[in-house]
């Protein structure tokens, strides 16, 4: 923990706590330019972020120098945009890290750190603060703190009205949010509404297509054929995380919502173990893709569907020979 000292404020100067925006008390003594109103808010934000970025800021909270051209001083502004924008995403990154860990807590900090340099970078107005907002709101919600959540979801949705530059990737984290906070409310109708069927469209057509190549690399000669079913999902570790909890919380709303139809839960049951196979965590895709398949089984028509499960149940299996046998009884249940 850094060292802190009883901050002495400059007369006339009202500096803020970095964490809660109170007026401040104390201050980090090793970069000199970041306060708090106390020392559970400094130990909060050290643990979070400021431990990582304490030196970077200085330059950034310090007057410029005097430069001897305006090409210089151009440059100069050039450096002070670009270390700002790589904090944006450091710090954004960091606070995705810990909600993809459950430290809800943790991310606050960090994501309060992107959304203050994106304010500083894009201004009020823009529509690049929507990602932090989100960020905040989501971990709002695992705090329990669901009007804190609603108050950042509303910020961010009006940010967006107020935009003509929101892209598709903006709208699906608006969605998503939206479908988690209606979730832990248990207005599941609300939350289906968000978390519709196109999201888990998009990831079935994309990590089936996974699915499909490994198949096909089934029938090539031996020698490729241990290249071609090396797992990877081509998505880094925070997008596969991002990825197991929407499609996860889709799932859970699904065979929590009494109106759902069998082939709905079994298309996501379907499409989270794939995901699971594809990042091996073969008990966890085995389980589900055996639930599907099970599921299947009600359904009129099947017989397309099932057979795609016994073609995946084949491939987890050659993961892990426990599961072998599994899978040579569900493909004896189709002859």
């Amino acid at each position: 923990m850094t060292e802190i000292y009883p901050l002495a404020v400059p007369k006339g100067r009202k500096l803020k706590c970095e964490v809660c925006d109170a007026p401040a008390e104390r201050m980090c003594a090793a970069c000199t330019v970041t306060y708090y109103c106390g020392i559970a808010h400094q130990r909060a934000d050290w643990v979070s972020i400021h431990e990582k970025i304490c030196q970077l800021l200085i330059p950034l909270r310090t007057t410029m120098p005097f430069y001897n051209s305006e090409e210089e001083r151009r440059h100069g502004r050039e450096q002070l945009l670009q270390r700002q924008k790589h904090l944006i995403e450091l710090c954004y990154k960091v606070a995705q890290k810990y909600l993809f860990e459950g430290k809800h807590e943790e991310s606050v900090p960090a994501a309060l750190h992107s959304l203050r340099f994106r304010t500083n970078v894009y201004g009020l107005n823009s529509v690049q603060l929507v990602p932090a907002y989100l960020l905040l709101s989501e971990a709002s919600i695992g705090l329990g703190h669901v009007v804190q959540a609603e108050e950042y979801l509303s910020q961010a949705q009006w940010t967006v009205l107020k935009s003509t530059d929101c892209n598709n990737e903006i709208q699906s984290l608006m969605h998503r949010n939206l479908g988690l906070l209606y979730t832990a409310k248990e207005e599941y109708e609300e939350a289906r509404y968000h978390l519709a069927n196109d999201v888990t469209e998009i990831w079935h057509t994309y990590l089936d297509q996974h699915v499909q190549n490994q198949l096909s690399a089934r029938k090539q000669p031996a020698d490729i054929l241990a290249k071609e079913l090396e797992n990877d999902t081509g998505l880094d570790e925070a997008q596969e995380a991002e990825a197991v909890h929407i499609l996860e919380t889709i799932l859970e709303i699904r065979e929590n919502t009494g109106k759902e139809k069998p082939a709905s839960i079994l298309f996501i049951l379907k499409t989270v173990a794939i995901l699971h196979y594809l990042m091996m965590n073969i008990s966890k895709a085995h389980e589900l893709a055996v639930k599907a398949y099970l599921l299947s089984k009600e359904l009129p028509n099947k017989e397309d569907v099932t057979e795609a499960l016994r073609d995946l149940l084949g491939l987890i299996a050659s993961k892990d020979p426990v599961t072998l046998k599994a899978a040579k009884f569900f493909a004896g249940q189709g002859q």
